[in-house]
């Protein structure tokens, strides 16, 4: 078939031409409109980013083209190049929360002259036609816009919208994997209705369950999917949002069965008791089994944990170094204390030095949430203390990446918003000797910071649960001796095959700086019972104590 000029106006004159350039622009301004980086929607709690793209199962959408023009027109726009492009990228929709679709490619906003007609039946057969899969491509232009002085249909998508190549898998393996996901969480939804879920949420906002903070998230997710599958009408519909749903998920979320949350949801349908249901969460969700491998990498997966690496770019990005306080994105330090960002001047010794305690309110400790202390007390703190009680705690270390333009590997981690810090903590706690704290005194705060997870705002990484860590003054891991300081659920979906083999070289690596400073502290997790108490000196010079004892 031949690559001629579309509606080139050889045989019609100049106005057809016009309306055939006019037909191009309002395709590409469909697209852009319609790929337009959208306000987080409950579906996908996401700001700043393109809406995923979904194929549908179109067919001979060129001759729908073609059939809906004036006989006269079809010769002079049948085209190869334009064939493909209606072949490639003619059907791909959008889907609201609403579970609604619509063409990303036509519907024009003024008329087209011959060309209205086929813009109509374009989007009536793309809307019409059920969804097929998630699209990804790694092709930065869609179409070919020139050949030679011909033009053709193109659009340019957002980088956002472009699979990255020379990764581990191709674009079309990741179509593939949603497609699985889609099937996955499809029998989860049947299999798990929205009564059993609600009860699984319920169950782990109560805290009552161990470490349940990793599993609240998924609960919540599967609970707002299935509540807006109920608000709609169509079983179409609610195919279509079940899609939206697998193009937007965190990693491993559409895999309810095999997950954690689909073994909570077993027991609640067998009607298990509670004592037995709690015995059973708490044993698979110990930080030593919940997600960590059982047996020693074997020589096939070492190996393929070398190419992984390689491949990647990031065997530099596995050396890490205990973190400092400059390294951190802090909620509050003291007064007198300077921020991490703050620039420092030839005079800066000189400035006030925190202002002492003047009054100490002889009052029994106020008790109080996480969320109140924040709001009311925090801000107009001066100096803030934590009573070192004598009992284990959960102290933690921070560390981050050794080279600090290594690749990001860390969940949380990315190019353009750089963040490789996380965290570690010993099982079943830790006594405060071994953090360089003295038992039954008052301790220095040298800052207050939320889980690295948690830094940004953004509710991306919700499901590592949420965490505020008081950093202590000359707090340090005084007997480590070796461990990588995070754990393989950090890491970003492409070493998720590699586990066993990471777990291995996080038991055997070394962090590196330990005789120097290190940002330690006391950990304080939603969904735990406290009893931290703290000192307060506001910015007045009046202390006054305070217990925190949960997050809200």
């Amino acid at each position: 078939m031949s690559d001629q000029l579309m509606g080139s106006g050889a045989a019609s004159g100049d106005g057809d031409d016009r309306h055939y350039t006019e037909f191009l622009a309002s395709v590409r301004t469909r697209f852009e409109a319609a790929t337009k980086a959208t306000k987080a929607t409950k579906a996908t709690n996401e700001n700043g980013k393109p809406p995923p793209l979904f194929t549908t199962a179109t067919t001979e959408l060129f001759d729908v083209f073609l059939d809906a023009l004036p006989a006269s027109y079809q010769q002079q726009n049948t085209c190869a190049s334009c064939r493909s492009f209606f072949e490639r990228y003619g059907g791909l929709v959008t889907v609201d929360d609403a579970g609604k679709v619509a063409s990303a490619l036509w519907g024009a906003t003024q008329s087209l002259g011959v060309y209205d007609a086929a813009v109509r039946a374009l989007a009536e057969h793309t809307t019409r036609a059920p969804i097929t899969g998630v699209f990804v491509t790694s092709e930065p232009v869609w179409g070919k816009p020139t050949t030679g002085d011909w033009k053709h249909l193109a659009v340019t998508p957002a980088s956002e919208l472009v699979f990255p190549t020379g990764r581990l898998r191709r674009a079309s393996e990741i179509a593939a994997e949603r497609r699985e996901d889609y099937r996955l969480l499809r029998a989860g939804l049947e299999e798990f209705p929205l009564k059993l879920v609600k009860k699984a949420a319920a169950l782990l906002s109560t805290g009552g369950l161990y470490r349940s903070e990793k599993c609240i998230s998924v609960a919540n997710w599967l609970l707002g999917l299935h509540q807006r599958r109920q608000a709609v009408g169509s079983a179409a519909a609610r195919d279509n949002v079940v899609w939206l749903a697998v193009a937007t998920a965190p990693p491993g979320f559409c895999h309810v069965r095999s997950s954690m949350i689909g073994t909570l949801l077993e027991d609640l349908a067998e009607q298990l008791p509670f004592d037995v249901v709690k015995a059973k969460f708490d044993a698979k969700m110990h930080p030593l089994q919940y997600q960590r491998p059982t047996a020693a990498p074997g020589k096939q997966n070492i190996e393929r944990a070398e190419k992984i690496v390689a491949e990647l770019r990031s065997a530099g990005a596995l050396e890490r170094r205990f973190a400092t306080l400059a390294d951190l994105q802090p909620l509050w330090v003291p007064s007198s204390a300077p921020r991490s960002n703050e620039k420092q001047g030839v005079f800066s010794h000189l400035k006030a030095k925190l202002k002492p305690t003047e009054m100490e309110l002889d009052v029994p400790a106020q008790v109080m949430t996480w969320e109140k202390f924040s709001k009311r007390v925090v801000p107009n703190a001066a100096r803030i203390e934590y009573r070192v009680p004598s009992a284990t705690c959960a102290y933690l270390g921070l560390v981050t990446a050794k080279n600090p333009e290594a690749p990001p590997i860390i969940q949380w981690d990315s190019p353009d918003k750089r963040n490789p810090v996380t965290w570690y903590v010993y099982v079943n706690g830790s006594p405060p000797a071994r953090w360089n704290l003295k038992p039954n005194t008052h301790h220095e705060v040298s800052a207050i910071t939320l889980s690295p997870a948690m830094w940004g705002g953004d509710g991306k990484h919700r499901h590592h649960g949420n965490l505020v860590i008081f950093v202590l003054e000359g707090a340090k891991d005084l007997k480590y001796e070796s461990g990588a300081g995070f754990f393989p659920e950090f890491l970003k979906s492409d070493y998720r095959e590699i586990r066993k083999t990471l777990e291995a070289y996080t038991k055997a690596a070394v962090v590196h700086g330990k005789g120097g400073e290190q940002a330690s502290g006391i950990a304080l997790q939603e969904g735990a019972s406290w009893g931290h108490v703290f000192r307060v000196t506001d910015k007045g010079g009046v202390a006054q104590t305070y217990k925190l004892d949960r997050w809200d």
